[in-house]
């Protein structure tokens, strides 16, 4: 019996011996989860005989279990080189079939598909409203996130905002009309760039005239309006088939007219076979101070076409991508899954697990929200193996193993005391 017993011993030994190798030769594998093999001892005799005088028949192993414990993070400088800080999983596609990894080493294929090194797609939450300064994803279901390598669609402006200050000391011009080419009919002009359908940019040019001040003796006093005339690439644009509109500020400097500060213009069609533009001045905030003339903002929300530029991953796995014209749009945002029992995963190998019945289903978020941690990119999960830890494992088995060899050993001397007996 002591022959068998021992034999339970070197087996066991020698297996995790195995698990410790393993664990070693993944001590750089990124995000590679240590292994420790388990053990249980074996009785001969059922759960009611007389255990109190059973002899032990040796060991035998239980279970190998993953530790998920939080790998070292390291720096790569890769955008899509991704790190999870805290729990969960990447989720992959494999022809369909969800597999969970912390390894986030990623590139595109050529497809356009973000994949990992195994050419799994990564899953994401498709955008709402991709071009939102704070968009939202619809976390219903997941997708594969590809990017375009097609030029991104311009948009054609239909709104100018500018916030202008018009000298309060400039000389009054009395009525008249505003002639671009004499700069003698009128008081002060500011340029903008505005685009069409196609991308292609127009100049925009604003006129201001100072019309008159409302003398003291009227029912308003101190008012004063001033006339304003755009021209786009030198066509003057109507307002309600007038070329001019006016604007009137009261004793205080401020826009009181038109309401609101909105000037809309009649629908003005490029010579390039873009469509119309139908474009609207915001003037609010524009004021009437002091003794010269200034723009304080203005912007406009039209942009030409642009190419993919590069990617932002943000801690909360919002992928966007950068173009080069200047606009970012959203992409998707990774998901992330956690489990009930991490332990009972089943690992597929290349650092990758899949779901099985001891485990549960899969708790699918988004990164930072519930237990589910951050998304930190141009970084990757080092393993969790602790070498030092490791080598001191592999003294301990290598004196079990040499401890039941000498079970062996001196079972052996036993036996052939007795057989030289008879």
């Amino acid at each position: 019996m002591a022959f068998g017993t021992a034999l339970t011993g070197l087996n066991a030994a020698s297996q995790a011996l195995n698990v410790t190798a393993n664990n070693i030769a993944n001590a750089g594998t990124t995000g590679f989860k240590s292994s420790r093999a388990e053990f249980g001892d074996i009785y001969a005799t059922a759960y009611n005989g007389l255990s109190n005088k059973a002899i032990g028949s040796g060991v035998q192993l239980q279970a190998v279990t993953q530790e998920f414990s939080q790998g070292t993070l390291q720096n790569t400088g890769n955008t899509l080189d991704t790190a999870i800080n805290g729990q969960g999983f990447f989720v992959f596609s494999n022809n369909g079939t969800q597999v969970y990894s912390r390894a986030g080493s990623m590139q595109v294929n050529q497809q356009g598909y973000v994949v990992n090194s195994q050419g799994q797609q990564l899953q994401v939450y498709a955008p709402i409203n991709p071009q939102a300064t704070n968009p939202t994803f619809n976390q219903g279901s997941l997708t594969s996130l590809q990017l375009s390598t097609s030029a991104g669609p311009p948009q054609a402006t239909s709104n100018v905002s500018a916030s202008i200050n018009l000298s309060a000391a400039a000389s009054d011009l009395g009525a008249g009309t505003i002639n671009p080419a004499n700069t003698s009919t009128y008081t002060y002009s500011t340029p903008a760039t505005v685009y069409d359908s196609l991308g292609a940019p127009h100049t925009a040019i604003m006129y201001f005239r100072k019309d008159t001040t409302t003398p003291s003796t009227s029912t308003t006093p101190g008012n004063t309006t001033w006339q304003v005339l755009t021209q786009i690439d030198g066509t003057t644009v109507n307002v309600g088939g007038n070329p001019q509109t006016t604007l009137t500020f009261d004793a205080n400097g401020n826009l009181s007219s038109p309401a609101g500060g909105q000037i809309t213009y009649d629908p003005y069609t490029p010579s390039n076979g873009a469509a119309a533009m139908n474009v609207t001045l915001n003037l609010t905030g524009s004021t009437m101070f002091g003794n010269s003339s200034n723009v304080n903002s203005l912007t406009q929300n039209g942009y030409t076409s642009g190419q993919l530029a590069g990617l932002n991953i943000s801690n909360t796995g919002v992928i966007s991508a950068r173009y080069t014209n200047g606009q970012s749009q959203a992409l998707g945002q990774m998901a992330l899954a956690n489990f009930t029992n991490p332990q009972g995963l089943q690992s597929l190998g290349n650092t990758s697990w899949g779901q099985s019945f001891a485990s549960g289903t899969p708790i699918l978020g988004a990164p930072g929200t519930g237990s589910l941690g951050q998304i930190q990119s141009g970084s990757l999960e080092n393993s969790n193996v602790n070498e030092g830890q490791q080598l001191v494992d592999l003294i301990t088995e290598q004196r079990n193993y040499q401890a039941n060899a000498k079970v062996i050993t001196t079972a052996n001397t036993v036996t052939q005391t007795i057989i030289n007996m008879t």
